[in-house]
């Protein structure tokens, strides 16, 4: 049996009717508990009523159906509506509004919003973002009902915001947010007002990680805008959490007076490479290069080598290379983890890696770097002294793409937009 669907449009501004079809008041508004159901439940509607707004409970309404509402019983409660913890209003906190759409972490127009009465119980079943859905409202009588839906969106992927409800005591579930990939969570917050994108943000800083993988997303604007927002302490917090690298571009941005008591809150190990980063020109590749690498004895065995990467706490993207050193501590050579779990246990790393890899220099500009990781394949390149004593870091890949990118290319290409 097909469910029927009704447009919360058509329910707006319409007669509240008793059973003899009389007109006692009009609808100004649904009333829906979230949280606690995949489809928000009715809990009643908000009626305007000689003059006042007063609550209609979901068991003194007998039907809903486009152009009326059926009210059953013999009176009215008197009393005016209230919001209580828990409850939003349709029209006045959803309609028009911003909502997230968890699957493609997009943001989207709720245009309108689908009501259905299923199992016996009127709940939200979904939000049209299209564009018909606003003709439809726009249009009056047959010529917007003619209008067919667009593509619409189940609730059950659907967050709203609520930071602009107070009195609702909602907030958005870490556990949705957290489903997206850290990229995905920074496109919505590019793409959402900035009252929006704070919610976001203090959704995911219930874990302090994912906070920080989204702050390493998010562009220099973005940042800057959360950060100033922020106590140092706070501030701080973040940037310890962040790849050294990225804290260091982003602390050299932040307002001068504030740099050095920020830096100053990092912790030791943290702070040691922030400062190491900031001694570089971020133009090069000593400038975009993380410290963080995994470089072993060329005479430990396979099964050692793949222990240390299991082990480390280095980023994954540096954890693609493996570098070998000799007696002295100088780089030797290079293998892949694919190669080293090709290889035989018992084989040493010397036998495994590439000898004398390709490499950069700390004060290499962004386009010689880039050429020297294209020509040799690389997607870990060693950072060198110009002695080939040292190894200072590592150039990744997607750090390189992302400086030599224009500015704004997730806007430009589509990738933070909202869906209207």
């Amino acid at each position: 049996m097909a469910i029927e669907v009704v447009h919360l449009s058509s329910v707006l501004k319409r007669p509240l009717v008793d059973q003899a079809g009389d007109k006692i008041g009009r609808v100004q508004d649904l009333i829906v508990r979230v949280g606690e159901r995949p489809h928000p439940p009715i809990a009643g509607l908000v009626a305007r009523i000689a003059g006042r707004d007063l609550f209609v409970p979901l068991r003194k309404i007998a039907d809903i159906e486009p152009g009326r509402v059926h009210f059953v019983g013999e009176r009215v409660d008197l009393r005016r509506f209230e919001r209580r913890p828990g409850e939003l209003l349709l029209a006045q906190d959803l309609l028009s509004r911003h909502l997230i759409n968890l699957i493609g972490g997009r943001l989207i127009r709720a245009n309108e919003i689908e009501l259905a009465k299923v199992d016996g119980t009127w709940e939200v079943v979904g939000v049209d973002p299209s564009t018909k859905a606003v003709f439809r409202r726009l249009l009056p009588g047959r010529l917007g009902r003619n209008i067919r839906p667009g593509s619409i969106v189940d609730w059950e992927s659907i967050e709203p915001f609520v930071a602009h409800v107070p009195s609702a005591r909602l907030r958005i579930p870490y556990r949705k947010l957290a489903r997206l990939h850290p990229a995905q969570i920074a496109d919505l917050v590019e793409a959402a007002s900035h009252e929006e994108g704070e919610e976001i943000i203090e959704a995911v800083g219930a874990d302090q990680e994912l906070e920080a993988d989204v702050f390493e997303e998010l562009d220099m604007e973005h940042q800057l805008e959360f950060i100033q927002s922020r106590s140092d302490a706070e501030a701080a917090r973040v940037l310890s959490r962040m790849a050294p690298d990225d804290a260091a571009d982003l602390i050299v941005d932040i307002d001068q007076e504030r740099r050095l008591p920020i830096l100053n809150l990092l912790p030791e190990p943290q702070q040691r490479k922030v400062r190491s980063l900031l001694s570089y020109n971020p133009e090069t590749a000593g400038g975009i290069m993380s410290p963080d690498f995994l470089a072993l004895p060329e005479t430990l065995s396979v099964v050692e080598v793949l222990d240390a990467v299991r082990a480390s706490t280095a980023p994954p993207e540096t954890l693609n290379v493996v570098f070998a050193t000799g007696p002295s501590g100088e780089v030797t050579g290079s293998a892949s983890v694919v190669s080293l779990v090709r290889a035989r246990p018992t084989a040493t790393l010397a036998a495994v890696m590439r000898p004398d890899p390709a490499h950069v220099h700390a004060d290499w500009d962004l386009n010689a770097t880039a050429r020297t990781m294209s020509d040799f394949n690389l997607t870990v390149a060693p950072v060198l002294d110009h002695e080939h004593r040292q190894m200072l870091g590592v150039v990744t890949v997607d750090d390189l793409v992302e400086l030599l990118l224009p500015s704004g290319w997730r806007r430009e290409f589509g990738m933070a937009t909202a869906e209207e």
